[in-house]
């Protein structure tokens, strides 16, 4: 019984890792038509299997570091930090995410910005001044 289940989750990341491949091979392939048309030069389908394999691992060898530097730091989250850490090699891309990172952050501070003040206003609406603070009971 338990082989069964143990077959069945392999065929099941099997299949997972198919679909993945597949779709990588698909955005591949468009990728490669578009620089095609562009350039006037058109890729072999063996050409872009190739691009594509190499492609799937690249990415499973970034998951992997991606995974470890997080481990390395003591985290069980990967961030910004280890996918510039990845990038490191590559000064376009990196200052690429560095930018992309600055107006993520920069955004999220403004949207966190309008909440607070959404919020106290919010309060200011539902307190009157001369009604802050004093509580009448009853007898």
């Amino acid at each position: 019984m338990m082989e069964e289940e143990e077959g069945a989750e392999e065929q099941q990341r099997f299949s997972y890792r198919q679909r993945l491949k597949a779709a990588v091979h698909y955005t591949v392939g468009c990728l490669c038509e578009e620089v095609a048309s562009d350039k006037d030069m058109p890729f072999s389908k063996q050409t872009i299997a190739a691009i594509s394999e190499v492609t799937f691992r690249q990415c499973e060898n970034f998951a992997k570091d991606l995974e470890m530097f997080a481990r390395h730091a003591k985290r069980s989250t990967i961030n910004t930090e280890d996918v510039k850490l990845l990038a490191r090699r590559s000064n376009s891309l990196l200052k690429y995410i560095t930018e992309v990172n600055e107006n993520l952050a920069q955004f999220n501070l403004e949207r966190k910005a309008k909440k607070k003040k959404k919020s106290e206003d919010e309060n200011k609406d539902a307190v009157e001044p001369g009604e802050a603070g004093v509580v009448e009971i009853e007898n």
